[in-house]
């Protein structure tokens, strides 16, 4: 869900594409986002994802900005993101920090692997909101809907979602639960 199979490598995401406040190209950079994320609660810097990743626009700060900079504290949660799921959100996270999730991917996708013509065999899904702003991200809309990315997972259903965003999973969970379970049962066992 909102990321199609992509091949790893420095042309994995092409950031260099986009603006130099990219927030993939701040997350990075080690100890960026650790300094950023560390002027705030645990709570807000989950609050903030929440929002920025929640829209249909790529979360981009101006030179003078940090990521965590780009949310005005005005700004309300997305309305299926509830306080409750808030705090549950933010205890783990205090628990565990942020450490892993910038690693993975951020700070591993660009890495090179001697990995020739990948490919996923197994029957995939793919369910994409239309308005994740991952569609935004250079090539990667026109990736999933010409096809290319069967080149590497061959037998993907892709299911787009009109409503959708980023974090379709939290915000329709009754209608992904659905779609998961119709391709299931669609599946030979």
């Amino acid at each position: 869900m909102g990321v199609p199979f992509i091949l790893p490598g420095p042309a994995a995401v092409r950031a260099d594409l986009l603006p130099s406040g990219f927030y993939m190209s701040r997350w990075r950079e080690p100890g960026r986002a650790e300094a950023d994320f560390g002027r705030l609660d645990v709570k807000a810097v989950i609050r903030n994802i929440y929002i920025l990743f929640s829209r249909s626009e790529i979360p981009v700060a101006r030179d003078d900005q940090e990521v965590m900079d780009i949310v005005d504290n005005s700004t309300p949660l997305p309305p299926w993101f509830t306080e409750e799921d808030l705090a549950v959100y933010a205890s783990l996270y205090e628990k565990s920090g942020f450490r892993l999730p910038l690693q993975v991917p951020y700070r591993t996708i660009a890495r090179e692997y001697a990995v020739t013509d990948p490919k996923v065999t197994a029957p995939a899904l793919l369910i994409m909101g239309e308005k994740d702003y991952v569609l935004k991200f250079p090539g990667i809309e026109e990736y999933i809907r010409s096809g290319q990315v069967k080149h590497f997972v061959p037998n993907l259903d892709t299911i787009f979602v009109p409503e959708g965003s980023h974090f379709i999973h939290e915000q329709l969970p009754q209608h992904v639960n659905e779609l998961i379970l119709g391709f299931l049962n669609k599946q030979e066992v």
